[in-house]
């Protein structure tokens, strides 16, 4: 089937089953860049091929470093947000999928814990997975948290001080509180750190685009008897500025699609479980 200019944006070639696959890579990035984000679906229906195609060909231009795959499809480079964008600009890449994780995560956490909960979209969308837990202890680096969790749920909460990046609506500092003003500092422990991470890879393991925020995320890992890390689809296979830890320093990954292959053994190699979030809605 060929959709009409009128129904697609740039319109459609009848010539699209024969061309090489080359030439529909090229066509299939260019389109992605035009619209920002597409399902599998679309363009499969697009270009005339398999939805198994279409698989492929992103997957390769993902590697190429062309655009972001996604479970379901893709987004443009010049769509996805910079690591260092906004709060309210990173929680509209995703939703869905850091909704599912969340919720997968909070399932993770037992009435009566004390959590480790780092600044970020999808920890964000844990959090609001909390509402039914009760006597929870949470020490985390995040402004916007304490703004979602309701009374009910908390023992005690706690906001790490330091440093105010206010695009990130989150502070950057010692996980530590100190006893009075010029005394020591608490030893802080916990039985979860529940973090969310930029970017998780083969080699580079879990990092992050601030080094200062790298170096709070390792120390709430180190402060903690398990740790999940959450992070989507989107994440795999990159590598941001700073490295927060070894894939090994997780007891569970939790995301919203298997991770490719590579990254599946390493990520087994090291000890971790992954736990997957899967959409039924989507077919991919």
């Amino acid at each position: 089937m060929h959709m009409s200019a009128s129904t697609e944006p740039g319109g459609e070639d009848d010539g699209a089953e024969r061309r090489l696959p080359a030439g529909r890579k090229v066509e299939l990035a260019a389109y992605v860049a035009e619209v920002g984000q597409v399902t599998v679906a679309r363009l499969a229906k697009r270009f005339d091929v398999s939805a198994d195609t279409i698989r492929r060909d992103l997957d390769h231009l993902h590697a190429d470093g062309v655009l972001i795959r996604t479970h379901g499809g893709a987004v443009s480079l010049t769509a996805f947000p910079r690591p260092d964008s906004g709060l309210e600009v990173r929680a509209r890449v995703q939703p869905s999928a850091k909704d599912r994780i969340g919720a997968l995560a909070a399932g993770l956490v037992p009435d009566g814990s004390s959590l480790l909960i780092n600044a970020g979209t999808t920890t964000l969308a844990l959090v609001r997975h909390l509402r039914d837990h009760r006597d929870l202890t949470i020490a985390t680096n995040s402004l916007a948290i304490p703004t979602e969790i309701s009374p009910k749920v908390i023992r005690d909460l706690y906001v790490f001080g330091g440093a105010v990046r206010l695009t990130a609506q989150a502070t950057v500092g010692p996980v530590a509180f100190p006893v009075m003003a010029g005394g020591g500092e608490v030893d802080v422990r916990c039985d979860f750190a529940l973090i969310c991470v930029g970017a998780v890879a083969r080699e580079s393991g879990y990092s992050t685009s601030n080094l200062a925020e790298a170096a709070m995320m390792s120390e709430m890992m180190s402060r903690a008897a398990q740790v999940a890390v959450l992070a989507d689809s989107t994440k795999f296979g990159r590598q941001l500025f700073a490295q927060v830890a070894e894939l090994g320093r997780a007891d569970w990954f939790v995301t919203d699609a298997a991770p490719p292959e590579d990254l599946s053994e390493a990520l087994r190699a090291a000890g971790v479980e992954v736990i997957v979030a899967k959409d039924a809605g989507h077919d991919d």
